[in-house]
Parts: C-alpha cells; sequence; structure tokens
C-alpha cells in the first residue's frame, strides 16, 4: 500500500504540467498554498504532492511557529521545527507564510497563568515578538501578527492579553511586528469572518483600530474553516473580500477547509463540496486585493477536523489515499478558464509572481514576495544545516 501510495503521488507530481499554483499565478494571483508540519515530512507520497510547485507555491507552519513551541519558557527559543518547514520551502522555491504572533491559545503556562501589569505583559509580547520575527526575518511573505482576537459577535474575545492590556495589545503587537520585519506583510487573522456579519463588523473595526493608531497592517486573513452546503455563495464571499479590500489592505484565504457535517459522505455531498470550493476560490479570483489561496492541509490524512469535531470531516482536495476529490478537479478547472482569461498557460514551473496583473496593489505584493524569495534563498544558503489538529505526533497542537 505505501508503495502505491508514493508512487501514484510521485507520478502526478512529475506528470501534472499545471497545478493548483501555476494556474492560480497564471490567472494573475501570487500563491496556492497548504499548511504543512514536520510530522508530515517522513511521508514520501505526501511530500511528492506538497513539493510539486506547480501545484501548491506556499507553506504555512501548521504548529510550530506557535507561542508554546517557540518560546516554552520565558526567554528560551525553540525554532528547530519551524526551520525545518523553512528549509523545505526554501530549497524548494516556495514561498513560507508565517502563523502566527500574538493568539489566546497554546500559549506557553508562563504567559497564560502569570501575574500581570500592562507593562510587564506587554514587554513580554514585544520581546516575544521581536525574537521570533528577527530569527525569520526576510523569510516569510506574511505573519498572522494577531489570531482570532474576535467573539462571533464581533467583540473582544476574554484572553489574558485583551483582560490585562484591553484592546491596545492590538496596536502593540503590529507596531512591534513592523519594526521587527518591515519586509513581511502584516496580517491580521480570524474564522468566520466569512459567514458571520457581526464578526466581520468587529474586524473592520480592528483594521480601522489599527489606522487610527498609526501602527502597519497590510492585510486581513479569512480561516475558511467551512461546512459543505453552508457556504455562503461566490458573489457573497466577494462582497465580504471587497468590504476589506476597501479598507486599504489585501485579503487571502489562510486556512480553507470544507468539511462535511457527517460522514461518510454521499456522492451528492461530494459534489457540493466542489461548488464550495470552486466559490471560496471563485471570489478570491473575483477581488483584485485577494493575493492568494492556502489549505489547512490539502489531504483528509493529516485534518485537524475530526479530531476537533468528531463525526465531521473529509474536509480537503485530496482523500487519505492520495486520490484527487471532485472538489480538487473544480477548482483546477475553475483556474484553467481564469487563466486561459488571463492569458497565461499555468504550465511549466509555476514561479511566484508570474502572470500577474497591472494592478497596483498586486504588483507592490509580487514585489514583496520576489524579495522574500531572494532573502530566504540566501537565508538558507549561509544556513544550510539548519535542521487540522494533527496525528499524535503533535496531539497537544490545536489547529486554529
Amino acid at each position: 500500500m505505501a508503495y502505491s501510495l508514493v508512487s501514484r503521488a510521485a507520478a502526478q507530481s512529475q506528470t501534472q504540467g499545471q497545478g493548483l499554483h501555476s494556474l492560480m499565478v497564471a490567472a494573475g494571483k501570487l500563491y496556492f498554498g497548504t499548511a504543512t508540519e514536520t510530522n508530515n515530512f517522513n511521508d514520501a507520497a505526501y511530500q511528492a504532492i506538497s513539493t510539486n510547485k506547480n501545484e501548491f507555491g506556499m507553506f504555512t507552519p501548521e504548529n510550530s511557529q506557535k507561542w508554546e513551541v517557540t518560546e516554552p519558557t520565558q526567554g528560551q527559543f525553540v525554532f528547530t521545527q519551524a526551520d525545518q518547514v523553512a528549509q523545505k520551502a526554501a530549497s524548494n522555491g516556495q514561498l513560507l507564510r508565517c502563523h502566527t504572533l500574538t493568539w489566546h491559545s497554546q500559549l506557553p503556562s508562563f504567559v497564560s497563568s502569570g501575574t500581570w501589569t500592562p507593562e510587564t505583559l506587554s514587554a513580554v509580547l514585544e520581546a516575544h515578538i521581536k525574537s521570533v520575527m528577527t530569527h525569520y526575518a526576510g523569510q516569510c511573505y506574511a505573519w498572522d501578527v494577531v489570531n482570532e482576537a474576535l467573539n462571533d459577535d464581533g467583540t473582544f474575545r476574554e484572553s489574558v492579553f485583551f483582560t490585562t492590556m484591553g484592546p491596545d495589545y492590538i496596536p502593540i503587537s503590529f507596531r512591534a511586528a513592523a519594526s521587527a520585519d518591515p519586509s513581511a506583510k502584516l496580517y491580521y487573522n480570524d474564522f468566520n469572518l466569512e459567514t458571520t456579519s457581526s464578526k466581520a463588523d468587529g474586524a473592520v473595526k480592528i483594521v480601522q483600530l489599527l489606522k487610527d493608531a498609526g501602527a502597519k497592517i497590510d492585510g486581513v486573513g479569512f480561516q475558511a474553516h467551512l461546512t459543505v452546503g453552508q457556504t455562503p455563495s461566490r458573489e457573497e464571499l466577494a462582497a465580504t473580500l471587497s468590504r476589506f479590500a476597501a479598507l486599504g489592505v489585501e485579503v487571502a484565504y489562510t486556512e480553507l477547509d470544507l468539511a462535511h457535517a457527517s460522514l461518510p459522505a454521499s456522492d451528492a455531498d461530494r459534489e457540493q463540496q466542489a461548488r464550495d470550493y470552486v466559490a471560496v476560490v471563485g471570489s478570491c479570483l473575483d477581488v483584485a486585493a485577494c493575493v492568494g489561496v492556502t489549505v489547512w492541509q490539502f489531504t483528509d490524512r493529516y485534518s485537524w477536523v475530526p479530531n476537533t469535531f468528531p463525526g465531521k470531516g473529509d474536509a480537503c482536495l485530496y482523500t487519505s489515499e492520495y486520490h484527487k476529490k471532485p472538489a480538487y478537479e473544480a477548482v483546477l478547472e475553475l483556474l484553467q478558464g481564469a487563466a486561459a482569461a488571463a492569458g497565461g498557460s499555468g504550465s511549466g514551473g509555476g514561479s511566484t509572481g508570474e502572470g500577474a496583473s497591472s494592478n497596483s496593489t498586486r504588483t507592490e505584493s509580487s514585489a514583496s514576495i520576489s524579495a522574500a524569495t531572494a532573502a530566504l534563498s540566501g537565508a538558507f544558503g549561509v544556513m544550510g544545516g539548519l535542521a487540522c489538529l494533527a496525528l499524535p505526533v503533535v496531539a497537544a497542537f490545536l489547529v486554529f
């Protein structure tokens, strides 16, 4: 079985002249990416697909850049796992989208259980952001600086940061991030922005809060953890993206998956999943400020959904056995049409930035990506020896 999976994946990687990323770029966008993690690296079939640059042009470390991993003890930083993800992306000519810095979850106990004043917690927060971002300076296209700061009703989530510092922790985080790596795009990232208008209202206020504070914010990330048959239409999704684009920021789908509410899924369910995936990716194509799409793992084998929501699942574009689903084929067809309309073929090496339009927002982003790629390759040339809930080896990790 293992041999057949590897053979199938390798054949797909070698023969596929067009893939999701190369077609996305040909359609004028910057990337189609996937979350990945070091526990996936020993799976040869997985690697044959994930490192195919036609298929995926961007990696996001699923867990290894989160606070409890990078700074488990105050002032002691561990980058071993995330460095492996960054090195794999760099060595394969793929981009890196970095995730995440200020988040209420997956915190080390010294943060979550500490006794803080606004001044002491601000100092610890700024030191963490500076150390992590400085380590990866020039390597990340974008950072999710603040993650999931909102409740679904648009109010601020209670967290050690909000309880201690109020909403000021958000501009403090973004200022620290801008200082640590001026070249990285800085994002606010959250879930249910696509489906819950009150939460989207709250995210608009966060963008305005940052702009009023004079803090740099470049983008808003829509996690897009969605449910089959409950996904907004392409037009509705595009309207939500456009609302944020009008604020002067870029947008992206950062953690896309579409779970079936119950399993096993029927043929009709799989066709609906395909339509929903097309709606999401299509909405990005429809909005100039949408730079790309990242799926939160491309295969059900490593999806976080079943462990977190028992009974739900099969949320990814590939099955656990690395067969392409109808959803994959539908997205591929969508992107083939978009690439043809834009005058690009989507074949060849899938180099990031090729086929981008002359739209000023997209041109600026393309230049940033090219600079990030050059810096990334140079950094790892010097450091060459660097070394979904996930599967049980990272069962302690949450996935958002």
